[in-house]
Protein backbone atom coordinates (compact mmCIF):
# COMPACT_ATOMS: atom_id res chain seq x y z
CA UNK A 1 0.00 0.00 0.00
CA UNK A 2 1.53 3.74 -0.84
CA UNK A 3 1.75 6.25 1.41
CA UNK A 4 -1.39 8.45 -0.41
CA UNK A 5 -3.52 5.25 -0.29
CA UNK A 6 -2.82 4.24 3.30
CA UNK A 7 -3.29 7.76 4.67
CA UNK A 8 -6.48 7.31 2.50
CA UNK A 9 -7.03 4.48 4.41
CA UNK A 10 -6.64 5.96 8.07
CA UNK A 11 -8.51 8.85 7.44
CA UNK A 12 -11.11 6.72 6.01
CA UNK A 13 -11.21 4.44 9.18
CA UNK A 14 -11.14 7.63 11.27
CA UNK A 15 -13.86 9.42 9.51
CA UNK A 16 -15.67 5.36 10.29
CA UNK A 17 -15.45 5.45 13.76
CA UNK A 18 -16.87 9.04 14.39
CA UNK A 19 -19.90 7.98 12.51
CA UNK A 20 -19.95 5.13 14.76
CA UNK A 21 -19.60 7.10 17.73
CA UNK A 22 -22.07 9.86 17.00
CA UNK A 23 -24.59 7.70 16.14
CA UNK A 24 -24.16 5.03 18.82
CA UNK A 25 -23.73 8.18 21.23
CA UNK A 26 -26.73 10.14 19.83
CA UNK A 27 -29.14 8.49 21.84
CA UNK A 28 -27.03 8.85 24.81
CA UNK A 29 -26.94 12.92 24.16
CA UNK A 30 -30.29 13.15 23.48
CA UNK A 31 -31.07 11.34 26.95
CA UNK A 32 -29.13 13.96 28.60
CA UNK A 33 -30.29 16.81 27.07
CA UNK A 34 -33.83 15.55 27.62
CA UNK A 35 -32.77 15.13 31.40
CA UNK A 36 -31.80 18.80 31.51
CA UNK A 37 -34.89 19.82 29.86
CA UNK A 38 -37.13 17.49 32.10
CA UNK A 39 -35.75 16.41 34.86
CA UNK A 40 -38.20 13.32 36.10
CA UNK A 41 -38.51 13.04 39.63
CA UNK A 42 -41.11 10.73 41.16
CA UNK A 43 -44.12 11.61 43.88
CA UNK A 44 -43.32 9.62 46.69
CA UNK A 45 -46.81 9.44 48.15
CA UNK A 46 -46.95 5.51 48.45
CA UNK A 47 -43.14 5.29 49.46
CA UNK A 48 -43.20 7.31 52.02
CA UNK A 49 -42.67 4.46 54.85
CA UNK A 50 -39.74 4.17 53.94
CA UNK A 51 -36.89 5.82 55.59
CA UNK A 52 -35.10 8.75 54.07
CA UNK A 53 -32.23 6.80 53.22
CA UNK A 54 -33.90 3.70 52.07
CA UNK A 55 -36.33 6.12 49.53
CA UNK A 56 -32.88 7.85 48.17
CA UNK A 57 -31.69 4.23 47.73
CA UNK A 58 -35.05 3.03 45.85
CA UNK A 59 -35.67 6.13 43.88
CA UNK A 60 -32.05 6.64 42.61
CA UNK A 61 -31.67 2.57 41.32
CA UNK A 62 -35.07 3.64 39.44
CA UNK A 63 -33.22 6.79 37.52
CA UNK A 64 -34.96 8.96 38.68
CA UNK A 65 -33.62 12.79 39.39
CA UNK A 66 -35.15 13.94 42.03
CA UNK A 67 -38.38 13.31 44.35
CA UNK A 68 -41.91 15.24 44.90
CA UNK A 69 -41.59 15.22 48.63
CA UNK A 70 -44.67 14.99 50.73
CA UNK A 71 -44.03 17.61 53.33
CA UNK A 72 -47.51 18.02 54.43
CA UNK A 73 -50.65 17.02 56.87
CA UNK A 74 -50.50 12.90 56.27
CA UNK A 75 -46.86 12.77 54.62
CA UNK A 76 -43.99 12.17 55.30
CA UNK A 77 -42.87 14.79 56.72
CA UNK A 78 -45.53 16.91 58.81
CA UNK A 79 -44.98 20.38 58.51
CA UNK A 80 -44.75 21.25 62.47
CA UNK A 81 -41.63 18.42 62.16
CA UNK A 82 -40.06 20.69 58.69
CA UNK A 83 -37.71 22.58 60.37
CA UNK A 84 -35.81 19.83 61.93
CA UNK A 85 -36.98 17.16 59.17
CA UNK A 86 -36.26 18.20 56.28
CA UNK A 87 -32.32 18.68 56.21
CA UNK A 88 -32.37 15.31 56.76
CA UNK A 89 -33.94 14.01 53.81
CA UNK A 90 -32.29 16.59 51.49
CA UNK A 91 -28.97 14.80 52.72
CA UNK A 92 -30.12 11.42 52.37
CA UNK A 93 -31.09 12.33 49.08
CA UNK A 94 -27.70 14.43 48.24
CA UNK A 95 -25.46 10.83 49.13
CA UNK A 96 -27.38 9.42 46.13
CA UNK A 97 -27.08 12.97 43.57
CA UNK A 98 -30.68 13.39 43.94
CA UNK A 99 -32.99 16.32 45.06
CA UNK A 100 -36.31 17.65 46.04
CA UNK A 101 -37.28 18.80 42.81
CA UNK A 102 -40.99 19.48 44.07
CA UNK A 103 -42.48 19.58 47.84
CA UNK A 104 -45.89 18.36 47.96
CA UNK A 105 -47.08 20.50 50.73
CA UNK A 106 -50.10 22.02 52.98
CA UNK A 107 -49.86 25.29 52.24
CA UNK A 108 -52.28 27.50 50.30
CA UNK A 109 -51.70 31.03 52.48
CA UNK A 110 -49.12 33.58 53.53
CA UNK A 111 -50.83 33.66 56.90
CA UNK A 112 -50.42 30.10 57.73
CA UNK A 113 -48.46 29.37 60.96
CA UNK A 114 -46.40 27.01 59.30
CA UNK A 115 -45.98 28.82 55.97
CA UNK A 116 -42.76 30.44 57.01
CA UNK A 117 -40.96 28.14 58.52
CA UNK A 118 -41.73 26.13 56.42
CA UNK A 119 -40.85 28.04 53.35
CA UNK A 120 -37.71 29.51 54.75
CA UNK A 121 -36.33 25.90 55.53
CA UNK A 122 -36.97 24.09 52.12
CA UNK A 123 -35.77 27.91 50.27
CA UNK A 124 -31.94 27.98 52.17
CA UNK A 125 -32.01 23.91 51.79
CA UNK A 126 -31.99 25.10 47.71
CA UNK A 127 -35.58 23.17 47.47
CA UNK A 128 -36.71 25.52 44.26
CA UNK A 129 -40.41 24.80 44.04
CA UNK A 130 -43.01 23.75 46.35
CA UNK A 131 -46.93 22.48 45.60
CA UNK A 132 -49.80 24.33 47.13
CA UNK A 133 -52.87 23.12 48.96
CA UNK A 134 -55.94 23.43 46.90
CA UNK A 135 -58.29 25.65 47.15
CA UNK A 136 -62.20 24.81 47.24
CA UNK A 137 -64.87 26.10 46.09
CA UNK A 138 -68.26 26.16 48.32
CA UNK A 139 -70.76 25.36 45.57
CA UNK A 140 -73.78 26.99 47.58
CA UNK A 141 -72.09 30.28 47.08
CA UNK A 142 -71.02 32.31 43.89
CA UNK A 143 -67.55 30.89 42.70
CA UNK A 144 -67.05 34.15 40.61
CA UNK A 145 -66.64 35.80 44.10
CA UNK A 146 -65.00 33.17 45.76
CA UNK A 147 -62.11 33.32 43.33
CA UNK A 148 -61.72 37.43 43.83
CA UNK A 149 -61.18 36.19 47.34
CA UNK A 150 -59.15 33.48 46.24
CA UNK A 151 -56.85 36.23 43.99
CA UNK A 152 -55.94 38.36 47.20
CA UNK A 153 -54.46 35.02 48.99
CA UNK A 154 -52.54 34.26 45.77
CA UNK A 155 -50.82 37.44 46.37
CA UNK A 156 -49.80 37.85 49.64
CA UNK A 157 -48.40 34.36 48.77
CA UNK A 158 -46.63 35.65 45.67
CA UNK A 159 -44.96 38.08 47.71
CA UNK A 160 -43.95 35.78 50.74
CA UNK A 161 -42.32 33.61 47.37
CA UNK A 162 -40.26 36.96 45.72
CA UNK A 163 -38.91 37.39 49.36
CA UNK A 164 -37.70 33.73 50.24
CA UNK A 165 -36.57 32.93 46.22
CA UNK A 166 -38.94 30.09 46.13
CA UNK A 167 -41.49 29.05 43.53
CA UNK A 168 -45.19 27.78 44.20
CA UNK A 169 -46.78 25.34 41.71
CA UNK A 170 -50.67 24.72 41.49
CA UNK A 171 -51.98 21.95 40.44
CA UNK A 172 -54.99 21.37 38.36
CA UNK A 173 -57.14 18.65 40.07
CA UNK A 174 -60.34 17.22 38.86
CA UNK A 175 -63.42 17.66 40.84
CA UNK A 176 -66.34 19.94 41.37
CA UNK A 177 -64.84 21.89 44.35
CA UNK A 178 -61.42 21.75 42.86
CA UNK A 179 -60.55 25.37 41.97
CA UNK A 180 -58.15 24.34 38.79
CA UNK A 181 -60.19 21.90 37.71
CA UNK A 182 -61.32 23.48 34.64
CA UNK A 183 -57.50 25.28 34.29
CA UNK A 184 -59.79 28.57 32.89
CA UNK A 185 -59.71 29.98 36.91
CA UNK A 186 -56.39 29.47 37.29
CA UNK A 187 -55.77 31.51 34.06
CA UNK A 188 -57.55 34.29 35.83
CA UNK A 189 -56.02 33.55 39.34
CA UNK A 190 -52.84 34.08 38.08
CA UNK A 191 -53.21 36.76 35.70
CA UNK A 192 -50.13 39.46 36.55
CA UNK A 193 -48.28 37.16 38.75
CA UNK A 194 -45.12 35.92 37.73
CA UNK A 195 -44.45 32.30 37.32
CA UNK A 196 -41.01 32.94 39.25
CA UNK A 197 -43.60 33.12 42.45
CA UNK A 198 -46.80 31.02 41.37
CA UNK A 199 -46.65 28.72 38.83
CA UNK A 200 -49.20 25.76 37.31
CA UNK A 201 -48.34 22.39 37.08
CA UNK A 202 -50.60 20.66 34.48
CA UNK A 203 -51.59 17.60 35.07
CA UNK A 204 -52.34 15.00 32.23
CA UNK A 205 -54.86 13.00 33.60
CA UNK A 206 -56.77 15.51 35.35
CA UNK A 207 -56.76 17.81 32.41
CA UNK A 208 -57.90 15.07 30.29
CA UNK A 209 -60.40 13.87 33.17
CA UNK A 210 -62.26 17.52 32.82
CA UNK A 211 -61.53 18.24 29.35
CA UNK A 212 -62.25 15.57 27.13
CA UNK A 213 -60.91 16.47 23.91
CA UNK A 214 -60.37 20.07 24.27
CA UNK A 215 -56.87 19.57 26.71
CA UNK A 216 -54.88 21.10 24.04
CA UNK A 217 -56.69 24.23 24.72
CA UNK A 218 -55.62 24.13 28.30
CA UNK A 219 -52.48 22.95 27.12
CA UNK A 220 -51.82 26.50 25.40
CA UNK A 221 -53.51 28.41 28.10
CA UNK A 222 -50.77 27.28 31.04
CA UNK A 223 -48.10 28.11 28.73
CA UNK A 224 -47.19 31.37 30.42
CA UNK A 225 -47.58 30.44 33.65
CA UNK A 226 -46.44 26.43 33.43
CA UNK A 227 -43.43 25.37 35.74
CA UNK A 228 -43.95 21.65 35.89
CA UNK A 229 -46.00 18.70 33.90
CA UNK A 230 -47.49 15.85 36.16
CA UNK A 231 -47.65 12.28 34.59
CA UNK A 232 -50.72 9.69 35.13
CA UNK A 233 -53.56 8.30 33.38
CA UNK A 234 -56.83 6.82 34.20
CA UNK A 235 -59.88 5.93 32.78
CA UNK A 236 -63.94 6.56 33.32
CA UNK A 237 -65.51 3.58 35.42
CA UNK A 238 -68.99 4.79 35.28
CA UNK A 239 -68.99 8.15 36.57
CA UNK A 240 -66.15 8.01 38.77
CA UNK A 241 -62.49 8.00 37.32
CA UNK A 242 -59.95 5.31 37.79
CA UNK A 243 -56.20 5.54 37.85
CA UNK A 244 -54.35 3.24 35.38
CA UNK A 245 -50.71 2.28 34.47
CA UNK A 246 -49.31 4.66 31.79
CA UNK A 247 -49.14 2.04 29.12
CA UNK A 248 -52.90 1.36 28.69
CA UNK A 249 -55.45 3.36 26.57
CA UNK A 250 -57.14 6.11 28.83
CA UNK A 251 -57.63 9.71 29.22
CA UNK A 252 -54.25 10.84 28.81
CA UNK A 253 -53.44 11.61 25.22
CA UNK A 254 -49.55 10.53 24.34
CA UNK A 255 -49.76 13.08 21.86
CA UNK A 256 -49.19 15.74 24.59
CA UNK A 257 -45.43 14.72 24.80
CA UNK A 258 -44.96 15.25 21.49
CA UNK A 259 -46.52 18.94 21.66
CA UNK A 260 -44.17 19.53 24.79
CA UNK A 261 -41.25 18.58 23.14
CA UNK A 262 -42.48 21.49 20.33
CA UNK A 263 -43.43 23.99 22.81
CA UNK A 264 -40.57 26.11 25.09
CA UNK A 265 -41.61 24.74 28.32
CA UNK A 266 -37.87 23.59 30.42
CA UNK A 267 -39.06 22.17 34.00
CA UNK A 268 -39.55 19.09 35.57
CA UNK A 269 -41.81 16.29 34.82
CA UNK A 270 -43.00 14.67 38.10
CA UNK A 271 -44.64 10.81 38.12
CA UNK A 272 -47.42 10.18 39.73
CA UNK A 273 -48.35 6.24 40.23
CA UNK A 274 -51.50 6.53 42.93
CA UNK A 275 -54.04 3.85 41.08
CA UNK A 276 -52.69 1.26 43.95
CA UNK A 277 -53.97 2.99 46.70
CA UNK A 278 -53.99 -0.03 49.03
CA UNK A 279 -50.95 -2.22 47.27
CA UNK A 280 -47.95 -2.43 49.47
CA UNK A 281 -44.35 -0.94 48.91
CA UNK A 282 -43.21 -3.52 46.53
CA UNK A 283 -46.46 -3.88 45.12
CA UNK A 284 -46.14 0.49 44.32
CA UNK A 285 -42.65 0.33 43.32
CA UNK A 286 -43.30 -2.57 40.51
CA UNK A 287 -45.78 -0.42 39.34
CA UNK A 288 -43.97 2.77 39.57
CA UNK A 289 -40.70 0.86 37.69
CA UNK A 290 -43.64 -0.02 34.62
CA UNK A 291 -44.54 3.62 34.34
CA UNK A 292 -41.42 4.97 34.63
CA UNK A 293 -40.18 2.39 31.56
CA UNK A 294 -43.26 3.68 29.37
CA UNK A 295 -42.51 7.80 30.59
CA UNK A 296 -39.29 7.26 29.20
CA UNK A 297 -40.50 5.77 25.73
CA UNK A 298 -43.16 8.80 25.90
CA UNK A 299 -40.51 11.34 26.06
CA UNK A 300 -37.72 9.77 24.03
CA UNK A 301 -40.40 9.11 20.95
CA UNK A 302 -41.84 12.37 20.76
Amino acid sequence: MDTFSRRDFLVAQAAAAAVMLTTGSGFAAESAKQRLRWPVCLFVKFLQSLSFADLARTVSEMGFQGIEATVRTGGQILPEQAVDELPQLVAALQTRQLEVTIMASSINRADQPLTEPVLRTAAKLGIKRYRMDYYRYDLSQPVALQLENFKSMVKDLAALNRELGIQAIYQNHSGARFVGASVWDLHFLLDGIPREQIGIAYDTQHAAVESGLSWPVLWNLVQPHLAAVYVKNAKWNGRSVQGIPLSEEGAMDPRIFSIMKKSLFQGPVSLHVEYLPKGTVAENLAAIRADYQTLQSLLKTA
